[in-house]
């Protein structure tokens, strides 16, 4: 008994200690946003007169109304056909177990190991080739791309968890294979879905690689990209730059909150299945 209670206050003594060390760089961060323009704050220290008008100029310098929408549009072309595609390829490898699904399987994973910065170089001469470079489809394509080895591998843990019994019922009653994804397994799957959704949109407004180095124009690019309008004038303007990095998090931030519960158990269920 002694032993599980000590186990259980160190356990929330290192929760503490980690909070304590995610969440003090937001402080820091927002401390110094608070500061008058181009000064650099020493360490944790509470303006006297904290600037919050650092937040508009940083806004209108960035700006982050074009950006907005962009990121909008980003999210929403990536995001349906990417959880579209994943959920057809996860139910065909997990529940029709479709002849060489284990090699698809098996190549989907090794897709895992692909890092963005690796291919980013590749990417860029070959949209340069197809003419579709300082596009938004420059950003677009390779996310999708990019999330189908996690995706597919996401969908697919739950397809093959789900009793084959279902499937041959349905096939009994006459139902074709479209009717057993769309009128059976699909309404079953929401609840894995919406949480592969919302992963995936956190993810795409926060893609800051592909779209600073795929995309010229600032205003085509996303919310993370955004850090790039700073570069130059502003890279040494501190306060301002931190002010933007608040704004660039706080969609993030309202989307964790409004979803935490949604986003833990997704990351739990991703964890659990096989």
């Amino acid at each position: 008994m002694r032993i599980a209670r000590s186990e259980l206050y160190a356990g929330r003594v290192l929760l503490m200690g980690l909070m304590v060390i995610t969440i003090l760089p937001f402080i820091s961060i927002f401390m110094t946003a608070l500061h008058p323009s181009g000064t650099v704050p020493r360490g944790l220290e509470w303006p006297a007169e904290p600037q919050w008008g650092n937040f508009i100029e940083a806004f209108n310098v960035a700006n982050m109304t074009a950006l907005l929408g962009s990121s909008v549009y980003i999210v929403l072309a990536v995001v349906p056909v990417s959880l579209l595609i994943s959920t057809m390829a996860g139910f065909a490898i997990g529940q029709l177990r479709i002849p060489g699904s284990r090699i698809l399987l098996g190549l989907f994973v090794f897709g895992l190991t692909l890092p963005f910065g690796g291919i980013i170089v590749p990417l860029y001469y070959l949209e340069r080739a197809m003419g579709i470079y300082n596009t938004r489809l420059a950003v677009v394509l390779p996310l999708i791309g990019l999330y189908m080895p996690f995706a597919v591998f996401w969908m697919r843990a739950h397809f093959v968890n789900m009793p084959m019994e279902i499937s041959e019922a349905a096939r009994v009653d006459g139902a074709t294979t479209w009717d057993l994804f769309l009128r059976i397994h699909l309404p079953l799957a929401r609840a894995p879905m919406a949480s592969l959704g919302i992963l995936m949109s956190v993810w795409t407004w926060n893609q800051f690689l592909l779209a600073l180095v795929l995309v010229e124009d600032p205003t085509e690019r996303t919310m993370a990209g955004a850090l790039g309008a700073f570069q130059g004038h502003y890279a040494t303007n501190v306060p301002l730059l931190c002010a933007g990095t608040i704004l660039i998090l706080l969609p993030t931030l309202i989307v964790f909150v409004l979803f935490q519960r949604q986003i833990i158990s997704a990351l739990l269920q991703g964890s659990v299945k096989g």
